[in-house]
């Protein structure tokens, strides 16, 4: 929808998630332990852990902190158990919204989410009531500026990707998880700068908000992305443009 944005620009073109380096360094770190505890500490045979190294890497994370990382995750190093927890529920005017959640401690975690969701407006729910309107796909944004279109798509779809879209700023590559890193490495060699590249959960469907609702969207959406327990936070709202700035 023109003049509208969803939440997977948004949170880049805000700076609203992890804007503190430190948070963005303890998300990641958290992650490639989890990566390396349940699929090994060899990137190469272990997907997750190459998604989570190349995130990481693209926030310039030093080497000697992956290697930790990885470490603990093995064992090789002493470090916290992380337990994974998916959460869902909705939030103002009746979006969708799926949190990822790696905690040490559970208990805590469910209580700070639960507390964000109430005071926004938002309410949880039962395991699958929103997770179905999501699929896992490969996101990597590219400012418009950074190259033609014509050039971005066909670069894109001859790599495997299965859509390129585009928002007011950006073009957004989708792809199947499994084409991802092929489809990254092709627009890394043309030397175009990507905004962001990740594995995430899109909506097959959106929900516009205006108004009233769409500031509490994105304050709650803030806010779940601030607390320390929370990894991931996907959203089906539909947001105007304008309320970014």
């Amino acid at each position: 929808m023109s003049g509208h944005s969803k939440w997977a620009s948004i949170r880049h073109k805000k700076g609203a998630v992890d804007a503190r380096r430190g948070k963005i360094f303890t998300k990641l770190i958290k992650e490639i332990t989890v990566a390396a505890r349940f699929g090994g500490g060899d990137p190469a045979a272990n997907p997750r852990l190459r998604s989570a190294i190349l995130a990481a890497k693209s926030e310039n994370m030093p080497k000697d902190n992956i290697e930790r990382a990885i470490k603990k995750g093995t064992g090789e190093l002493e470090g916290a158990n992380y337990e994974e927890s998916i959460y869902e529920g909705y939030g103002p005017g009746g979006a969708a919204i799926l949190v990822e959640s790696l905690t040490d401690n559970k208990k805590r975690a469910v209580a700070d989410i639960r507390h964000i969701f109430s005071r926004s407006g938002g309410s949880l729910g039962e395991t699958g009531c929103v997770s179905w309107m999501f699929q896992k796909k490969g996101y990597i944004i590219v400012e418009k500026t950074a190259a033609h279109e014509d050039f971005i798509m066909e670069t894109a779809i001859e790599a495997g990707a299965e859509d390129v879209r585009e928002d007011d700023d950006n073009f957004e590559i989708i792809t199947d998880i499994q084409d991802f890193e092929s489809v990254k490495a092709a627009i890394d060699r043309t030397s175009i700068p990507t905004v962001s590249a990740e594995i995430t959960m899109l909506p097959q469907t959106y929900v516009n908000l205006e108004g009233r609702d769409a500031e509490q969207m994105i304050k709650m959406m803030e806010n779940l992305e601030d607390c320390d327990d929370v990894q991931k936070v996907y959203t089906n709202a539909d947001i105007p443009e304008e309320m970014m700035t």
